[in-house]
């Protein structure tokens, strides 16, 4: 089976949706916790949200079919930590968000079946990424890779409180040139209807950190939404006039990617 999908763009402007995915192969799903099956991590419905934007656009949309309890596309395939110091979930989780166990008892993930899901779902992916960002740079002399996330509003193991609606990472500033955050900034600045935050929580997992080279011609941003501005977060189901309200806002901040 396909790994990922990749719709090719006509503009420079390429949309990463590493959590999308939500299938886990029966030989892994059989070692899962019952509510691990479900994939409740996942990032739900940013493909519905994305995907009319980038053909209105004409950006690129790449996304993974797996879900990231497979592994996940947004570490780097060391292992490395993103935020030392702090909880995280790991290349292959083996707890979720709620800081549970995701599989059965003496049924983890060991070092050769870490291997092979790099090797089957996560390397495709980042060849297909890498690219897919060199194909819309020769031809545009500059590329923004937008990485495209969602959360629930409140994870106690992950941040405290309430996270903003819209929290927008630049790795502190790295991955992108100083205007486009600005530009990006002001966008949030001019609308009521959400809060935001620049490089709080989310500073930009590896997609970002990794690619963003504005010095080379690649910008890169990531955007984590929180769930409850566009679906129920407990039962994931879709609100079409909230996702609508989103819509918006985000079809403003990828025009500022090709401003």
């Amino acid at each position: 089976m396909d790994t990922f999908t990749l719709a090719r763009g006509t503009v420079p402007l390429l949309i990463s949706l590493p959590h999308d995915g939500t299938h886990i192969p029966d030989d892994m799903a059989v070692r899962l916790q019952p509510r691990a099956r479900r994939a409740p991590d996942t990032d739900w419905h940013v493909a519905r949200l994305y995907e009319p934007l980038a053909q209105e656009l004409g950006a690129s949309v790449i996304k993974p079919v797996a879900s990231r309890y497979v592994v996940d596309l947004n570490r780097p395939a060391d292992g490395h930590a993103l935020y030392p110091g702090r909880r995280e979930t790991g290349l292959v989780p083996t707890i979720g968000f709620d800081g549970e166990p995701l599989y059965l008892e003496g049924q983890e993930p060991d070092a050769d079946d870490i291997r092979r899901r790099i090797e089957i779902w996560w390397r495709p992916y980042h060849q297909a990424l890498a690219g897919e960002l060199a194909r819309l740079q020769a031809q545009h002399g500059g590329v923004v890779l937008w990485d495209g996330h969602s959360i629930r509003s409140r994870v106690p193991m992950l941040f405290e409180g309430r996270l903003p609606d819209f929290n927008l990472g630049t790795a502190d500033g790295a991955s992108c040139g100083a205007d486009l955050q600005w530009n990006l900034t002001n966008v949030m600045e001019a609308q009521d209807r959400y809060d935001f935050v620049v490089n709080g929580r989310f500073k930009g997992g590896h997609i970002t950190r990794h690619y963003g080279r504005p010095a080379e011609g690649v910008q890169a941003v990531q955007l984590e939404l929180v769930q409850c501005q566009y679906m129920d977060e407990e039962s994931f189901a879709w609100d079409d006039a909230k996702a609508q309200q989103v819509q918006a806002t985000i079809r403003e901040l990828l025009r500022c990617c090709l401003a």
